[in-house]
């Protein structure tokens, strides 16, 4: 490849990974500040988490809608379009959202805020898989996660130095730097704009529902992701809680928790598709990934009485083991025809996500009676089998030529 085109394809890969960094820097954020924003707006006791429940759900809601719109406006009139319109729409929601003074405010700017993110990580893994050459793409979505994961740190850290109104301003400002950098330099896809010249399909998402081989796929590709979610939407978030319960050597905050995890998952997140490069399998990687974190999560929800920092320093490890997001993400672009691809790699991650509502709404309805422990394990068991069964059924697809159609 020439020099300007190496140049050309490091900008869009640098644009799209900026994207993953402020989605990323959002949703950890939220849990960095939930408790001190809920406080400032006149939320208290018990309420601090089943509205931050509520809360959150709504932002995962808005993903799990966005994710499906997103990837189908991806398919149908280009990643361009998608990776410009979606920051445009989070960077509002971000910056109003520093200025709620009241629960229905904030959940409205949560979900908006959930709608904008939806398209960021989907699309941009899709223009990068499609504009790199097969033995690149793995590196390329490493890229990007690994600077998403570099946002999630970035967000422990401004939340927990900040007060959480300018958090929120600042992750609104990033976004409009990222959207100036897309509209001079993000440049579209060949794949893409080869096949709009054809007369098939694009962006269908009734395709699934008329091929029972692609929908069963696209829900072994979701259940693969979930575990990630589980660690993030249900220990993560409420540390506080799991630690009280824990009764660890000293009062733990999300904001704590968050870092050690953030930094587990860059390194890992690096660690995990540079490796599957290397031994030349996306499944093999995943597979360790699956059963050191079922191990580490067991060990992590039975830390009672521990000292507080050792608590960190599993969490830490565990979110290594969450950083196969990498190889998982690349999976999912992998699996599906360029017609079809921007709906799949946009949805599946948001659906993913969002599995973080009924998961946060089946812990709330279980946790007086089993208690917040016993009921987190039992879900985490719940959702490991299943993405254990999904991956054995999964094909490799390291070095897969995906520059072809899905037809129904």
């Amino acid at each position: 490849m020439t020099t300007s085109k190496n140049t050309g394809l490091i900008i869009a890969v640098v644009a799209a990974a900026l994207g993953y960094f402020v989605d990323l820097y959002d949703i950890v954020l939220f849990g960095v500040v939930r408790i001190a924003s809920l406080k400032a707006i006149g939320i208290t006791g018990d309420d601090l988490i089943s509205k931050g429940i509520l809360l959150l759900n709504l932002q995962f809601a808005g993903m799990l809608i966005g994710g499906v719109a997103w990837g189908i406006i991806g398919d149908k009139f280009g990643r361009r379009l998608a990776l410009i319109s979606t920051i445009t729409m989070y960077s509002a929601a971000n910056i109003a959202n520093g200025f709620v003074t009241d629960i229905n405010s904030y959940a409205l700017l949560r979900f908006i805020a959930g709608l904008g993110l939806a398209g960021e990580l989907g699309a941009g893994i899709t223009l990068v898989s499609e504009i790199l050459p097969k033995n690149y793409r793995g590196y390329g979505t490493t890229v990007i996660s690994f600077l998403g994961l570099v946002g999630a740190l970035t967000a422990s850290f401004v939340g927990s130095s900040f007060d959480w109104r300018v958090a929120y301003f600042v992750g609104g400002g990033m976004g409009i730097i990222v959207l100036g950098i897309r509209l001079v330099a993000l440049r579209e896809s060949d794949m893409f704009v080869e096949q709009k010249k054809l007369s098939h399909t694009r962006g269908d998402i009734l395709m699934f529902f008329r091929s029972k081989t692609l929908l069963l796929k696209f829900l072994a590709v979701i259940a693969v992701g979930v575990p990630i979610w589980y660690v993030s939407g249900i220990i993560i978030t409420f540390s506080p809680e799991v630690g009280a319960a824990l009764n660890l050597s000293r009062v733990i905050s999300a904001a704590e928790t968050l870092k050690w995890q953030a930094i587990g998952l860059a390194l890992g997140s690096g660690m995990s598709g540079i490796i599957s490069e290397m031994v030349k399998s996306r499944k093999i990687v995943v597979l360790f990934c699956f059963i050191a974190m079922a191990v580490l999560t067991v060990i992590t929800l039975n830390m009672y009485n521990a000292n507080a920092d050792t608590f960190m320093m599993v969490i830490f490890v565990v979110g290594l083991g969450q950083g196969y997001w990498t190889v998982f993400l690349t999976m999912a672009a992998e699996n599906f025809g360029t017609n079809i691809r921007a709906t799949v790699a946009t949805s599946v991650p948001n659906f993913v996500r969002s599995m973080v509502v009924p998961m946060s709404l089946w812990l709330n309805s279980i946790r007086h009676d089993f208690g917040l422990i016993n009921g987190a394990l039992l879900i985490g068991g719940v959702v490991f089998v299943i993405a254990f069964i999904a991956l054995f059924f999964m094909k490799e697809t390291y070095g897969k030529d995906i520059n072809y159609i899905e037809n129904v």
